[in-house]
């Protein structure tokens, strides 16, 4: 195991010309009924997976290069008032990050799954200097391959979804410590299909969605793979779930009967009633929530996202905060 050591090189920042950040693209402006607002970072390709900076102030998302999960994706820095943006990974591979806790301030890392030879494993790259050529490889197995991975709050251990070698399904959520101390730790059953985990703000929970049936529902269980709790409806499909900075609320994409497409919800963390937030005709997907919790980033599209070339990068400045 490397140990992590960060080269500081300068980054290249670069300016973004656009129409203002509040600009809605033609294709789905029409169909929003709640006040989001498209980012306008002037990237051709599919945006996704925006995850807020600890401070607020930026989010990092993936490119995709030939629309949505298709083709080799980036890694981007958008600066939400400057409206600067800066590539943080650009190598020809498909690296790609989650939404939540992919961004950690205690040691100033971004975490990403990237697909190198000989398969995808976690890597993580300085947000303070760090670019292409910087990235520090954490796992390394050569009967497994790892991706979505999230820090835990001190940004000691990650956790994410495994899957034995070019296979898609039957996903288990494993835990490592970045030093590489731990070993590997499956916190969920090999017979399960479960994936998108994220670590709570107290650093008590993991969450993470689970398959049955074709339809995926939101679970909590303790750092121990312990307590396993369903939250959400096996009625409905409900995938890409994050904690709140709070750690209350569970907010996640839903697919259900009230709905014309997928749309982005809140529960209480413990269950109980979900509440929707974004209100839209469009796919809603991959959201995240601001550290004051004040605002949410979310990719959408009008459409089905597997038939676009893409979705793009929205806010939306949650009513009553």
């Amino acid at each position: 195991m490397k140990h992590l050591l960060f080269i500081i090189i300068p980054f290249a920042w670069f300016t973004i010309l656009t129409c203002g950040d509040k600009g809605l693209s033609s294709s789905n402006a029409g169909q929003r009924h709640d006040g989001a607002y498209k980012l306008n970072t002037g990237l051709s390709g599919s945006l996704q997976n925006p995850a807020f900076s600890p401070d607020g102030k930026s989010v990092v998302f993936t490119r995709f290069h030939d629309g949505y999960n298709k083709g080799s994706s980036d890694l981007y820095v958008y600066h939400l008032k400057t409206k600067k943006l800066k590539p943080l990974v650009s190598d020809g591979s498909s690296n790609v990050n989650l939404p939540g806790s992919a961004w950690n301030d205690k040691i100033n890392a971004v975490v990403f799954s990237s697909d190198r030879e000989p398969h995808d494993e976690i890597f993580l790259i300085s947000d303070t200097g760090g670019t292409t050529g910087d990235e520090i490889q954490l796992t390394n197995r050569q009967d497994k391959q790892s991706y979505e991975p999230a820090f835990s709050p001190a940004g000691q251990w990650i956790v994410f979804e495994s899957h034995n070698i070019d296979a898609k399904n039957n996903g288990v959520i494993t835990k490592y410590k970045i030093d590489g101390s731990s070993g590997y730790i499956d916190l969920t059953a090999s017979g399960e299909n479960a994936g998108q985990p994220d670590w709570s703000p107290a650093g008590d929970k993991i969450l993470y969605q689970k398959e049955n049936n074709g339809k995926w529902a939101i679970w909590t269980m303790d750092i121990f793979g312990r307590n396993k709790t369903m939250i959400t409806s096996l009625n409905e499909s409900n995938t890409d779930a994050v904690f709140s900075q709070d750690g209350q609320w569970i907010i996640y994409s839903s697919e259900n009967d009230n709905v014309k497409s997928a749309n982005i919800y809140k529960i209480p963390s413990n269950g109980g009633v979900p509440t929707r937030i974004t209100r839209s005709e469009a796919y809603d997907g991959a959201p995240s929530i601001s550290p004051d919790g004040t605002k949410i980033a979310f990719e959408s599209i009008y459409g089905n996202p597997e038939e676009s070339n893409g979705t793009a990068i929205w806010i939306l400045n949650i009513p009553g905060t």
